[in-house]
């Protein structure tokens, strides 16, 4: 072999090392940039103050709205139906006052911190918002609720669950939009005693006018839910929900019937589904 036929050989065989390579890196490369690509896509976040149609809604009242769906014994199964599944169209304002993509346990961090938050009416509500119309734009859910309280904590003059929700609401706004709608669901504390059960027209007055007084937008419609369980006698939950559905100025949706948790007081994961559901429908047809 001459010096010449083996420079051509040495040659030959670099180049198609080479070549191997460059086809073995190709296709690694490839599914690297897929991959990473994926990443940034699932990773992208709303720029708010680009987005022309922002809906606000306040979610407030007490344990049932806060959710225990899934929550058995202080644990919660983690089980998330596929209506309360998350959407980068549905934001959660957090704890601390941020922006970020909601996901259920939509009150986790803003419930009582020894209370275990399931799933409730909340991601359901939103994502049935979205289906009945793709082009409503974004929601920005602001969880408000708080585990056994009595509508007297929300009604007192100097209330500081009340006072939380109004700074809530207002941290909201700062990020543009407007409150759609408040959705409310209390009322199984006071179904505890004839009292408290007499007492609620009352109180509930008081803190409808209160609540609208330091929300300062009387346009955005109340939708609450009567009750479908409570903590006392039939007679003292009939006459609460008889109080609930008599409320003027409200748009009521009635929860009675639907399922109950293993507890008696809390609606299943299904039911809040069930319930978001129509609070949606509820929602749409104050606006028609």
């Amino acid at each position: 072999m001459t010096t010449d036929d083996a420079s051509q050989g040495f040659f030959y065989t670099t180049l198609k090392s080479l070549y191997n390579k460059i086809l073995l890196f190709f296709p690694i490369m490839l599914l690297l940039y897929g991959f990473f690509r994926l990443e940034m896509i699932s990773q992208e976040k709303i720029n708010v103050k680009k987005v022309e149609k922002i809906s606000i809604f306040i979610l407030a009242g007490q344990s049932n709205m806060a959710g225990r769906g899934g929550v058995s014994n202080g644990v919660w199964d983690k089980y998330i139906p596929v209506e309360s599944s998350s959407d980068h169209r549905i934001l959660r304002l957090n704890g601390k006052s941020k922006l970020e993509e909601a996901k259920e346990p939509l009150h986790e961090g803003i419930d009582d911190v020894k209370k275990t938050c399931g799933v409730g009416p909340g991601m359901a509500f939103a994502n049935a918002i979205l289906k009945n119309d793709p082009n409503f734009g974004v929601i920005v859910l602001v969880p408000c609720a708080y585990g056994g309280t009595n509508i007297t904590d929300w009604a007192i003059p100097n209330s500081k669950v009340r006072s939380r929700l109004i700074a809530r609401a207002n941290d909201a706004l700062k990020y543009g939009g407007k409150i759609r709608a408040i959705l409310w669901y209390q009322g199984e504390t006071d179904t505890r005693s004839k009292v408290a059960a007499k007492e609620f027209r009352g109180q509930y007055k008081k803190f409808l006018h209160r609540l609208y007084q330091e929300l300062k937008n009387p346009k955005a419609p109340f939708i609450q839910v009567a009750l479908a369980s409570g903590q006392g006698v039939k007679n003292y939950i009939h006459r609460v929900r008889a109080i609930q559905k008599a409320m003027e100025n409200v748009v009521t949706v009635d929860a009675f019937g639907l399922k109950l948790a293993a507890d008696g007081m809390h609606l299943t994961t299904a039911s809040q589904v069930q319930l978001g559901k129509m609070m949606a429908s509820a929602f749409f047809n104050t606006t028609k």
